[in-house]
Formats: C-alpha cells, sequence, structure tokens
C-alpha cells in the first residue's frame, strides 16, 4: 500500500467540496449523539450496519446531508465503530470514546469504491464536479480509497491510497544498530554517533507567541480576527513541514546505513506529562511511523524490544546486568570488564 498526497487548485468550486467536509461533521456529530444516547441506556454501543441503515434513511430526508457521498457517510460509521470497539476493549485504560468535533475544524471525508473518477492528467471528478490537482508523481497501482482533506489554512488536498507492491531496491549493508530515544539528543546509535534534533518549535518559539497574543488582541469572528488565525496556522503548519522534511531525511539515511533497526518502546504519555511541549517537539511517534514506512520499501526491517528489557543497564560488551541505575547517571562504568557507558 502507498499513500500519496496531492493539492487541489485553489478555485471557487473549492467551496462545493468544503461544504461536503462540513456535511460530514454534521453527520459525524450526530453519529456520536446517537451513540451517547444509546450507551446511556443501555450500556453498549450501536451496531454498525444498524447505523448505517438509519442514517441512509435520515439523509433520504436531509438535502445538506445528501451533499455527502454514500461512501463517505459508511466511512464515517465504520471510524465511529471502530474507536467504540477499542474503548470497550481498553476500557478503564485512558481509552476515551469518540466525542463532538466543532464542523468548522472537521477535517475530511473518504470514497471508497464509488463517488470519484479520475480522468486523466491531473484532473479528477469528486461528485459532480471536475477539480484539478498539482500532479507531483504518477498514480500507478489500484486506487482503493481518495481522502479529501482540508488544513486549517482552509486549503484542500486529496490523499490517494494505492496498491502497490513496488520496492526500492537498495544494496544490503550487513548492519544492525539500535538505537535510544533520549531528550538532549534525538536518538542514541549503538555504533557510538548521536543526533541532535533541530527543536523546529523552540526555533520558532517567539514568532507562535507574537502571533498568538496578536490573535488574542482582536475581536472574534472580525476581519482582523480571521487574519491573525491564519497567521498563527501558517506558523504552525511551517513547523510541521520542516519537521516532517527532516524525518523523512533522516529515515532514508538510517535505512540507506542499516538492514535492521531495534528501539525501544516507550511510555511517552508519560514522558509527555514530564516533559510536554518538548516531547511534542521531537515527535518520536510521528518518526517510527515513517521510519516504517521507509523500511518496508527497502525491504529493512525497525524492531521494538520489550519496554522493561533492561539495555541502559546491561553491558554489551560482557552482558552484566546493574542492579540499580539512577535517572541523574548518565555514564557508568561496568565492574566486571571495566567498559565505560553513555
Amino acid at each position: 500500500m502507498r499513500t500519496l498526497k496531492f493539492k487541489l487548485y485553489q478555485h471557487k468550486r473549492n467551496r462545493y467540496l468544503k461544504r461536503q467536509i462540513n456535511g460530514a461533521g454534521v453527520i459525524y456529530n450526530h453519529c456520536v449523539a446517537l451513540h451517547k444516547r444509546y450507551y446511556r441506556l443501555w450500556g453498549k454501543y450501536l451496531n454498525c450496519a444498524q447505523l448505517q441503515k438509519h442514517i441512509a434513511k435520515l439523509r433520504k430526508c436531509n438535502r445538506f446531508w445528501q451533499l455527502v457521498g454514500s461512501q463517505a457517510v459508511q466511512d464515517i460509521c465504520q471510524r465511529i465503530d471502530k474507536a467504540y470497539k477499542l474503548f470497550f476493549k481498553h476500557q478503564g485504560k485512558g481509552f476515551r470514546p469518540p466525542g463532538f468535533k466543532k464542523v468548522k475544524k472537521y477535517k475530511s471525508f473518504t470514497l471508497k469504491q464509488a463517488g470519484y473518477k479520475f480522468l486523466g492528467g491531473n484532473r479528477v471528478k469528486i461528485g459532480s464536479k471536475v477539480y484539478q490537482f498539482w500532479q507531483s508523481r504518477e498514480i500507478e497501482g489500484k486506487i482503493k480509497t481518495l481522502t479529501v482533506k482540508r488544513t486549517p489554512l482552509g486549503e484542500l488536498f486529496i490523499t490517494v491510497v494505492v496498491d502497490s507492491s513496488e520496492k526500492l531496491i537498495t544494496p544490503k549493508s550487513g548492519k544492525t544498530a539500535g538505537f535510544d530515544f533520549g531528550l538532549k539528543d534525538f536518538l542514541t546509535c549503538s555504533e557510538g554517533f548521536k543526533i541532535k534534533s533541530p527543536l523546529f518549535l523552540k526555533q520558532s518559539i517567539q514568532e507562535v507567541r507574537e502571533a498568538s497574543r496578536a490573535l488574542s488582541s482582536q475581536k472574534k469572528g472580525s476581519k482582523n480576527w480571521h487574519k491573525a488565525r491564519l497567521n498563527l496556522a501558517r506558523k504552525h503548519e511551517a513547523i510541521v513541514n520542516r519537521r516532517r522534511d527532516w524525518h523523512w531525511k533522516l529515515a532514508h539515511e538510517l535505512t540507506d546505513r542499516f538492514d535492521v533497526l531495534y528501539f525501544e518502546t516507550l511510555n511517552l504519555k508519560g514522558m509527555q506529562r514530564l516533559w510536554g511541549r518538548k516531547i511534542n517537539d521531537l515527535a518520536l511517534t510521528e518518526f517510527l511511523s515513517l521510519l516504517e514506512c521507509v523500511a518496508a520499501k527497502k525491504s529493512k526491517r525497525v524492531v521494538y524490544i520489550d519496554r522493561w528489557f533492561p539495555s541502559s543497564k546491561t553491558c554489551s560488551e560482557c552482558g552484566h546486568v546493574l542492579n540499580e541505575l539512577k535517572l541523574k547517571e548518565r555514564q557508568w562504568s561496568c565492574p566486571s570488564c571495566s567498559t565505560e557507558h553513555d
């Protein structure tokens, strides 16, 4: 499976897609309200097929809901059903049922088998309208889904999931390496080198603060308030794009160098409670998902070791395991072979 993302040209007909996203948000909130009422009465969640049948009946009587394709409505019901299954499976472990979302902030809708058609070149037909997009690469393989996404800036993107078995052919290095995540250094490799994160949010935090203050000083809903909101959204989007670009380049660099990469399974939510903004700025979860994607294309492997494996207390030379290693101790010497460890 490959995911391709393309940006739609700015055009006045894009308002139809934005209305469809708003309609999808209204349907989503209605489905969540039905689930909450059903759960409050019976302590269960609605069956997905029953919910889809009920929404299909309501959709016939509501012209605004008819803007959203039937495939998109089914996908909304399936996503809510999946979220409730996870909630009941992991109840009491921090999982919460899906909640309401602001319609203006609702982001996307997904079409599966029908509702769209690629007309060749850089044109796609969604519903009854034809839209143009920046085709940065060819779409090869069978198209599984098409998702229309709206950014906080109001720009529209289409995300196409393609069933493609294409793999990049890269030479095998025969090397394996283990990586340790840290706050001071983003990754510390078992080969001896360290990778520092640029900390893009920290670099631009002053600009973000100024833009946030400018937004707070405006009257909500006014023209200047909308301008300030877009300015703040641009600042955040620039940070996200720079970080993602750095993550992609680092993922390619590591997979070119090593065949198997080992990472520790970490409790990032617990770390976030202690070092919130810095953990978000490092974005390890996002990096690992990109790394897995790149490794799969190159026939490389990303392996996660157990969270409780004493990797920091184990000597890599003789295998001796320390009884205790405090957090403040950043270096230690092995009592068996006198090897220094960072």
